[in-house]
C-alpha cells in the first residue's frame, strides 16, 4: 500500500500518475519527462516508483495503454485497430500487435473476435456446434439475474452532476482497503470534516476490473465534502468529471458490491447507453459498522455519453 513509504515521496508519485493518464496517447511518458513532473532525478525516480507502484515506470505505462486498447477492442466495435494502437499512445499497428499478443497472448483482431460480449443483447460467446443455443440461454440467464438484482436491490437514477472534489489517498490493489479508509478519516477528523453532515467517504476507480488484475486496480480512496480543501503530503486532490452519469442507489453487504457494479452496467447497457472516458465512483451514505445488518447505504456512479 502506498501509504507504507514516505510521504512526499507518495505525494510526487501521485503527481506522475496523473501526468500519465493525461497523457497515455502522448510521446511525453519517457522516464526523463515524467520523473521532471514528479520533481526527482531520473535514477532515484525509477527506484521509487517501481518500490511504490510495484512495477517499473515503463511496465506500468505500458499495461496502461494496453489495457486501454483492450477496453476499445471490447467498446469501441467501429474503431479500427490501428486507430485504437495510436489514440493508446504506441507508434505504430505493428509495434501495438507485438506488444498486445506479448501481454495477452492472443493478437488484437483474436481478442476482440473470441472477447464475450458479455453486455451486448447481439453478441454470442463462441462455442461448438451444437452448444450454442445452450450458450444463449445461459447468456440471457445471466443477464436476467443481473437485473432482477437491480430490480430488488437498487434504485437507478440519471443525474448531470458539477465536477466533483475529492481529498484522497491512492490505494493499489484490493488488499488492506480498510487501512486506505483509516488513513483518509485519520486525516479528516482534526480538520473538522467527518463532523460535518454533508461529509461523504468515496472510492473512485481508474481502472476497470474487467481489464485490470485485481492487485493492480488504482483506486483513491477519498473524502468528498463542500469545503474547499488543502491536501498535503500522501492526500491528494481528485476531481471527477461533470456530466450525465447512472447513479444506483444500493443497500448491500461488502460482499455484495461487485454483484451491484456488475448488475449495473448491464442496466447501462441494457437501457442503450454508453459508458463515457471518466472514472465511476461510489460515495457512502453511512458507515457500514453501525448498520444493524452490516450493510452499506451506497451510490454507485457510472459516468455516460
Amino acid at each position: 500500500m502506498l501509504q507504507n513509504h514516505d510521504k512526499d515521496y507518495i505525494k510526487r508519485v501521485n503527481t506522475a500518475l496523473k501526468y500519465i493518464d493525461l497523457h497515455l496517447a502522448s510521446d511525453k511518458l519517457s522516464l526523463e519527462n515524467v520523473s521532471r513532473i514528479a520533481l526527482f532525478s531520473p535514477f532515484h525516480f525509477h527506484r521509487i516508483f517501481k518500490i511504490i507502484i510495484g512495477e517499473t515506470l515503463n511496465a506500468y505505462i505500458n499495461r496502461k495503454r494496453l489495457e486501454k486498447a483492450s477496453a476499445g477492442l471490447i467498446h469501441k466495435k467501429n474503431c479500427s485497430i490501428n486507430e485504437l494502437a495510436l489514440q493508446s499512445g504506441f507508434s505504430s499497428n505493428s509495434t501495438f500487435t507485438r506488444a498486445f499478443k506479448k501481454f495477452y497472448s492472443v493478437s488484437p483482431s483474436e481478442f476482440r473476435k473470441k472477447h464475450p460480449h458479455k453486455f451486448s443483447k447481439i453478441g454470442i460467446v463462441e462455442s461448438k456446434k451444437g452448444q450454442e443455443d445452450f450458450m444463449l440461454e445461459a447468456y440471457f440467464c445471466n443477464i436476467n439475474n443481473h437485473l432482477d438484482w437491480i430490480k430488488m436491490n437498487a434504485k437507478i437514477e440519471i443525474k448531470e452532476l458539477p465536477e466533483l472534489h475529492f481529498a484522497s489517498v491512492t490505494h493499489i490493489g484490493v488488499e488492506n482497503i480498510d487501512k486506505a479508509f483509516e488513513r483518509i478519516i485519520k486525516w479528516a477528523i482534526p480538520k473538522g470534516f467527518m463532523q460535518q453532515p454533508e461529509t461523504r467517504l468515496a472510492r473512485i476507480f481508474h481502472d476497470s476490473f474487467k481489464i485490470t488484475d485485481a492487485d493492480k486496480v488504482r483506486m483513491s480512496v477519498s473524502v468528498l465534502t463542500k469545503n474547499e480543501v488543502l491536501v498535503e503530503d500522501d492526500i491528494h486532490k481528485t476531481i471527477t468529471k461533470a456530466g450525465k452519469y447512472i447513479v444506483g442507489s444500493f443497500e448491500v453487504t461488502s460482499l455484495e458490491f461487485e454483484k451491484s457494479w456488475s448488475s449495473l452496467f448491464v442496466w447501462m447497457h441494457d437501457n442503450g447507453y454508453k459508458k463515457a472516458d471518466a472514472n465511476p465512483f461510489e460515495i457512502y451514505q453511512n458507515d457500514m459498522r453501525e448498520h444493524p445488518e452490516g450493510k452499506a447505504i451506497v451510490d454507485f456512479y457510472i459516468p455516460v455519453k
